[in-house]
């Protein structure tokens, strides 16, 4: 146990993202999604295994049967790193070509959500969606430049979702049963020198940690949106966490070494690694999604 800040594998990923922790295996996932690369690591060793694809893979989630559920560039599928085969599910915005997934999460009842973006940063074209059950999607929110999240309060009551570019943590109002969101409003403002709100986790105690994009660190938000620490790391873009390990003590964090230049990146050789640290908190077990055996119907 450390709760010092230390990187588990200098993966020298340009956009690493999307950590998923597997407690059957024991390993975190993450993505590179610039690269179209997907990284696993084990807990204990050195480094870990990467996975080439044929899209940019975008966002991960465990699969209750085996295998991982992704957000690609262009839509849902199927992922088996074992085989290496892709299945596609569903293309929800074909109509948008400058889009691309971005970050995304399983809930507790079995449902993927991820949200899109514009890949040029500049128009509100991104939407949030949740892929249910029985593989149909629908669109939960809009209006974004860049989605990131989302992450739930342990009891699945409310959903944390960032507008990364207004520098919002949203929170709503989730009925996770129906997948309806109400009251949307701003649940911590992210102050400019502080960078933009990326990816996020929920402790167990209810605490949100958001991870912060050209802030260089990690906050913990406690439930009522008041900031109580921050955790700095050795890198300036900060892009997401999640808790693994035994018993949920580890929290892993992904990194970027994009949109460095020459000099910032000689001053942070670390950029693109993954780091791991003991923060005195633990967090919640990893959702799975769980598809309807019968079901094999999804929307275009």
């Amino acid at each position: 146990m450390s709760s010092e800040v230390r990187c588990v594998w200098p993966a020298q990923a340009l956009l690493g993202e999307g950590p998923l922790w597997s407690a059957v295996e024991q390993v975190v996932y993450f993505v590179d999604i610039e690269r179209s690369r997907v990284f696993r690591h084990r807990v204990g060793y050195e480094g870990g295994e990467i996975f080439e694809m044929s899209e940019q893979t975008c966002a991960l989630g465990l699969c209750a049967v085996g295998g991982l559920v992704a957000a690609m560039r262009s839509g849902f599928a199927f992922l088996d790193l074992a085989t290496k085969t892709l299945e596609p599910i569903a293309t929800p915005e074909p109509e948008r070509p400058g889009n691309r997934f971005n970050d995304g999460k399983v809930d507790a009842t079995g449902c993927f959500w991820a949200g899109t973006m514009d890949d040029a940063h500049e128009q509100p074209t991104g939407c949030l969606y949740r892929l249910d059950r029985d593989l149909h999607w629908e669109r939960k929110d809009e209006g974004y430049v860049i989605t990131n999240g989302p992450a739930w309060s342990p009891d699945g009551r409310v959903m944390y979702h960032n507008d990364s570019v207004a520098r919002h943590v949203l929170a709503f109002d989730c009925d996770l049963e129906t997948g309806s969101l109400s009251n949307r409003r701003v649940f911590a403002r992210i102050p400019e020198e502080d960078g933009y709100p990326d990816g996020l986790t929920v402790d167990a105690e209810g605490g949100l940690w958001c991870a912060l994009f050209a802030g260089g660190k990690v906050v913990r938000f406690t439930p009522d949106g008041k900031r109580d620490r921050a955790i700095e790391l050795p890198v300036s873009n900060v892009t997401s966490c999640t808790f693994g390990g035994p018993s949920l003590e580890t929290l892993f964090i992904t990194t970027a070494s994009t949109q460095l230049d020459t000099e910032q990146r000689a001053a942070q050789p670390l950029a693109g690694g993954l780091f791991a640290v003991e923060p005195g908190v633990h967090g919640l077990p990893t959702p799975t999604f769980a598809p309807h055996p019968e079901t094999r119907r999804p929307n275009p």
